[in-house]
């Protein structure tokens, strides 16, 4: 283990040094350029109506150039870049733009007028992306963000899960590579990308290795685990209430995701399909104030109601909509981004729905004590409170998976949780030819049992299409808006998307991503013929090992993802062994 050990972290330290210090020379992680303002011509900076502002507009730029965090940026570029000043008399500050030629808006801040300070300072990726701007809080809530939290809370899981016989084994470092993605989020939390993506990175990287190790090869033993089963069900039980405490304690505390969900829910309770029927900005009659930026959310929509924008919330599958319908239902929703009671039901109850199906999976394969283990591992990893606390739809698929191993020995079963989980995220339509194939290889009663699940949930999934008097046309947006959407997407939170800045000392790895997209999809095949025969043990790390693959090589990569694959790598993990083995119980 000690080995383990050091090879852990001498890989995280290349990870960290060659790939992420390129940004320690302007700190902070470059991006793609922001809208409408790629190659504008600008005029040099100028005073304009200041409306009784101490400063000049030369003064202030001046000031914002020489920030520390500006200047090291802005050095990548050539020199005299376009610069724009602008005074925001309600406010008494300046707003600072500049830019750099084809390279579009570079830096962004803001500078105050009483005494010339320099209040945000925003380059590279923050300057289009919030959620790289580094605000602790903005997922998961600060709460869970603290370290006084956060820490515990992965130390709970390791000393918990941990084989404390076999403390030198493999074992203790999957256990590891699963909390080390919060020293990933650290950084992610400071507004620091370039270390954050590369980091966690790493332990996803190492996480497939382990997965298709123990999907092909299998495990040396079956960990025991040292604690009473009901202590680790005791503080499981604490932990679902401390996470839905911390939901309910955070009522504003629903990002677009889940806000997206409600909107869903809430055109298919209007006899509207989601695609093509969220609501947008600029229709001409807003209907909420303007923000400090000076943007609108909230307009008249065709439907006659004011709501809050969010063009781009229907870009997941149906099912990720029909999930919220029930809360929905029980909570409808205001229309306007506020609390979103339904957003809150629906995480928590498919938050349980993943407990309780790990409890029926523990049950039936190792007993008691291995389902208590399940529901433990999963209440007590830091990241799928994470999600929950940021009201996403991210543990709506793995939920359905989850039930559908329960139910593993049924091809009819199988199908219907591959559908329905791939209409949620799109990602699970690679489990197919695994699923499909367990557990003696293709045989033709169990492919059309099989075919016929996933087409009758795949029938049922997408019947939100016919509420539309042109279904072809609903079906023509939800690719567009779904698949092409996200196929096209830019985002700075992995190392795939760093390409365009190449010249300013930052790798461009487009053409790894590319290899590792064709393995994953060779391996997506692979895993379906060999081996021949699989049992729960194979299919769960095979499961997981695509499943990781996949989010190893997205462009746009979150911590909110981690919930997808965390099941199937806790069952790997935790599953006994097929062939006899005295030491493998699980106590």
């Amino acid at each position: 283990m000690t080995r383990v050990a050091i090879a852990w972290v001498v890989a995280t330290a290349v990870a960290l040094t060659v790939v992420a210090a390129p940004a320690a020379l302007g700190a902070d992680p470059a991006v793609p350029t922001t809208t409408g303002v790629r190659g504008a011509p600008l005029q040099e900076p100028f005073t304009p109506a200041t409306g009784g502002a101490r400063l000049t507009s030369k003064k202030v730029v001046a000031r914002f150039l020489d920030d520390p965090k500006v200047a090291r940026w802005v050095a990548r570029y050539p020199p005299h870049p376009m610069t724009e000043a602008a005074f925001d008399t309600a406010t008494r500050r300046w707003t600072v733009k500049v830019w750099s030629g084809r390279a579009g808006e570079i830096a962004l801040g803001k500078v105050e007028d009483g005494d010339g300070r320099v209040s945000e300072a925003w380059t590279g990726p923050q300057v289009a992306w919030d959620m790289a701007r580094g605000r602790v809080g903005s997922f998961g809530g600060k709460t869970l963000n603290a370290w006084w939290m956060w820490i515990p809370l992965s130390v709970l899981f390791f000393v918990g899960l941990a084989d404390w016989r076999r403390l030198r084994s493999w074992h203790t470092a999957d256990l590891l590579a699963l909390v080390s993605f919060g020293l990933s989020l650290w950084f992610f939390n400071r507004g620091e990308v370039f270390r954050s993506a590369p980091l966690g990175a790493v332990p996803l990287a190492y996480l497939l290795v382990r997965m298709c190790w123990t999907g092909f090869r299998g495990r040396a033993f079956t960990p025991v685990i040292f604690w009473p089963v009901w202590l680790l069900a005791a503080i499981a039980v604490f932990m679902g209430g401390l996470r839905i405490g911390l939901n309910i304690e955070t009522p504003r505390g629903v990002i677009d995701v889940g806000y997206a969900g409600v909107i869903g829910g809430d055109r298919i309770l209007d006899g509207q399909a989601p695609y093509g029927h969220m609501p947008i900005r600029d229709t001409g009659r807003p209907c909420g104030k303007a923000d400090a930026n000076g943007s609108v959310r909230d307009w008249i929509q065709a439907n006659g109601r004011c709501e809050s924008s969010l063009p781009r919330g229907d870009t997941y599958g149906p099912v990720s909509y029909l999930a919220y319908v029930p809360a929905v239902l029980a909570f409808p929703p205001s229309g306007k981004w506020d609390s979103l009671t339904a957003a809150h039901a629906t995480a928590i109850v498919f938050d349980l729905l993943v407990v309780l199906g790990l409890l029926l999976v523990g049950r039936r394969f190792g007993g008691a004590p291995l389902a208590v283990a399940l529901a433990f591992g999963w209440m007590a990893l830091p990241f799928t409170a994470y999600a929950l606390n940021s009201n996403t739809n991210d543990a709506i698929m793995p939920a359905i998976l989850v039930w559908g191993f329960w139910l593993s020995t049924s091809p009819v079963a199988r199908g219907a949780a591959v559908a329905l989980s791939s209409w949620t995220k799109f990602a699970t339509l690679l489990l197919a030819p695994l699923w499909l194939t367990y557990p003696n290889g293709l045989s033709r009663r169990a492919v059309v049992r099989f075919m016929a699940g996933f087409v009758v949930a795949s029938l049922v999934a997408f019947s939100v299409l016919l509420l539309e008097p042109s279904p072809v046309v609903v079906l023509r947006a939800f690719v567009e808006h779904t698949f092409r959407y996200q196929l096209d997407r830019g985002s700075p939170f992995s190392p795939w998307d760093w390409g365009q800045y190449r010249a300013r000392g930052i790798p461009d790895l487009g053409a790894v991503q590319l290899i590792l997209q064709v393995g994953v999809l060779a391996l997506a095949g692979v895993v379906a013929m060999i081996p021949q025969r699989k049992g729960p043990l194979e299919l769960a790390a095979l499961s997981a090992a695509v499943l990781v693959g996949f989010e190893l090589t997205l462009t746009h990569w979150s911590y909110l993802y981690i919930p997808w694959f965390f099941p199937f790598v806790l069952l790997a993990l935790l599953l006994p062994l097929r062939r006899a083995d005295p030491a493998a119980t699980v106590s």
